[in-house]
């Protein structure tokens, strides 16, 4: 039923409620003595009463309609909304009254009282348990703003989901308001034609198609925590089929607890995003480790602004670290995490934002003198492969110099942890940035082995969903300017985790680290981003090769088929979270290491591409440029 016709139903229905009211009040008033006349205001007849119904009747519709009472379909047990509801009525009665005293046929004023008193009670009470008959039966109290919805799941994710909606409809301003669970589905088939908070179970996720188009669905939210990431994947590819808006609950390990120990599965949803069709476990952390290593502390995080950097600065931010300086060259991103945890904190949150860059020694002395930071997070780097490979003077100025000054200030300032982030492109690199990022690891190594106070960890990952640089802001660009998506070869691989994932594991490895560590998270089987293609193009509710063209481009200068994540030499040691390891320590020879950087240094300065490629593939023996 559209959402004008219940609306005319609605007030049909109150009319003839008060309308009833005025009958009911009629025979009290009658039946106790008090429907008594004098010469100005003569007994009310049965025949006087049925006009004055039927002018109030006409008269209640329009201010009914007129103040807007069913304009939200009763979404909740509104204070707003009842005096909303009682106020169209009395001021039906009271123009009722008005014209029947100007036609001289008045009411007596018991049953004026009366009428006034039922009418209103009446009205209320229609209202109030008709709001208990939607949360009961929403399918009824579905209107066009909101969304009709299958909830995938019917555990305990799901029970705290139809808690949270049905307190969500209470509260005018909430954004959940809107959505009405019409069923659920779940495949323990013990399950089928039961229901949870009265919300039936109409099947199990081999039906979720059939069902969404049956039941007019909108919106589909995966609520099974638990899932195997096999299963998930399954269910979330029916899921997409239906071309239908999905959201998500997040995997069991990342549901956040609040201040008062509640969880609020609700808030938590999230639209799907490609890596929930990555096929791959997400890894969780020790947040114990990591609120001890931040809570107190001074973090610093060079390249703040930056995908990794300012979700770094985000997660930091909730366990209570003594102050966050950011460092960042580019002022926008900086402003932009500024104000997003200025927002998110306000000032409970110690925040300092600093316009900086890690090549320039003496500023960043100044900004280590001055704010003696505990832990150093370093992200700053430039990280385009194609770019650095027409730029390696820059890539050295930034990424190698950058590093080799932030690490010497932090031995100089007596910091507690170094913690660099590096790349799977650092392993046999064939790319300046990843050779840049291996020179990185060296200096980071030798800084380590100097003995220093100072703990200097590497954290190496794989490919950052949605990171700056990544390809899938690039895919989304080119399937919303409806232009083809062009993929460099139909057989390149590539190891893939979250942003989240890739700062929980830069501060899950300052937690664990000794000191001289990379560590290397298991990622898991490599996707290949021509599936990583097709599947985002699905997302967008198109059919790859057919709606969206596809293109192959050949792989760029630089670039690989196939990524690792450790060197031969390093090997692997296992550790407390069976999805991090630490690779073997590789000796340096410092001074040479040293007399080496001050010579790429000097060229990189020069603008001497050819010298700065050729002093990389020295310091860097494994370096084969393609």
């Amino acid at each position: 039923m559209s959402r004008k016709i219940n609306k005319i139903a609605l007030l049909i229905a109150n009319v003839l409620i008060i309308t009833m009211a005025g009958i009911i009040a009629f025979f009290i008033i009658d039946f106790v003595g008090l429907n008594s006349g004098h010469a100005d205001r003569p007994i009310l007849s049965s025949q006087r009463l049925g006009l004055f119904l039927s002018i109030n009747a006409i008269i209640c519709y329009f201010t009914l309609y007129i103040s807007n009472t069913f304009s939200k379909k009763w979404a909740g047990f509104l204070k707003k909304e009842y005096i909303i509801s009682t106020t169209g009525v009395c001021s039906g009665i009271a123009l009722t009254v008005l014209i029947t005293e100007l036609t001289e046929k008045p009411a007596t004023v018991p049953f004026i009282i009366f009428f006034f008193i039922f009418a209103s009670i009446s009205v209320i009470a229609f209202r109030y348990f008709t709001v208990k008959i939607y949360t009961i039966f929403p399918s009824i109290a579905v209107n066009d703003s909101q969304e009709r919805t299958l909830i995938v799941g019917g555990g305990q994710a799901c029970k705290m989901i139809l808690t949270d909606i049905e307190n969500a409809r209470k509260d005018i301003n909430n954004p959940f308001k809107n959505i009405f669970p019409i069923c659920i589905v779940d495949d323990d088939k013990k399950k089928l034609k039961s229901n949870i908070r009265n919300i039936p179970i109409l099947g199990t996720t081999d039906n979720i198609i059939e069902l969404c188009k049956s039941e007019n669905i909108s919106l589909v939210l995966f609520a099974i925590p638990s899932a195997s990431i096999e299963e998930r994947k399954r269910i979330l590819d029916i899921c997409a089929a239906t071309k239908l808006k999905i959201k998500i609950v997040p995997y069991l390990g990342q549901i956040l607890v609040d201040h008062n120990d509640s969880v609020h599965l609700l808030k938590q949803v999230k639209d799907i995003k490609i890596e929930d069709l990555l096929g791959r476990d997400p890894i969780t952390f020790d947040k114990q480790d990591i609120k001890e290593l931040v809570k107190g502390k001074v973090s610093m995080v060079t390249g703040g602004g930056g995908s990794i950097g300012s979700e770094l600065v985000r997660q930091i931010a909730k366990y209570h670290p003594k102050q966050i300086v950011i460092v960042d060259i580019y002022e926008n991103n900086a402003y932009d995490i500024q104000q997003e945890l200025f927002m998110e904190h306000g000032d409970k949150l110690n925040l300092v934002t600093l316009i900086a860059s890690v090549r320039d020694y003496d500023k960043m002395k100044l900004i280590f003198e001055k704010y003696k930071p505990d832990l150093v997070f370093h992200a700053a780097a430039h990280k385009h492969v194609p770019l650095m490979e027409t730029s390696p003077e820059e890539a050295v100025k930034n990424n190698v110099v950058g590093t080799y000054n932030c690490a010497t200030l932090a031995n100089e300032y007596k910091v507690k942890k170094f913690i660099m982030i590096s790349t799977d492109k650092a392993v046999n690199p064939t790319n300046v940035m990843g050779a840049t990022k291996r020179c990185c690891e060296m200096i980071v190594q030798h800084m380590a082995q100097k003995g220093s106070e100072t703990e200097f960890i590497t954290t190496r990952f794989g490919n950052v969903l949605g990171s700056n640089g990544s390809v899938i802001p690039l895919f989304k660009r080119q399937i919303e300017s409806g232009k083809p998506v062009t993929v460099t070869d139909p057989e390149i691989i590539r190891y893939f985790m979250t942003i989240p994932e890739a700062v929980s594991l830069v501060l899950q490895a300052g937690a664990m680290a000794k000191g001289g560590e990379i560590f290397v998270l298991d990622m898991g089987a490599p996707v290949k981003i021509l599936s990583l293609a097709e599947n985002l193009i699905r997302m967008y509710g198109k059919v790859p090769y057919k709606d969206v063209e596809i293109k192959f481009t050949g792989l760029r200068s630089g670039e690989k088929l196939f990524e690792e994540l450790l060197m031969d030499e390093e090997g692997l040691k296992s550790t407390s979270n069976k999805k991090i390891f630490i690779g073997k320590q590789i000796l340096v020879e410092s001074q040479e290491l040293i007399n080496n950087l001050e010579l790429l240094r000097n060229v990189a300065e020069e603008n001497n591409s050819e010298k700065t490629i050729e002093l990389l593939k020295k310091i860097v023996p494994t370096f084969k440029r393609q």
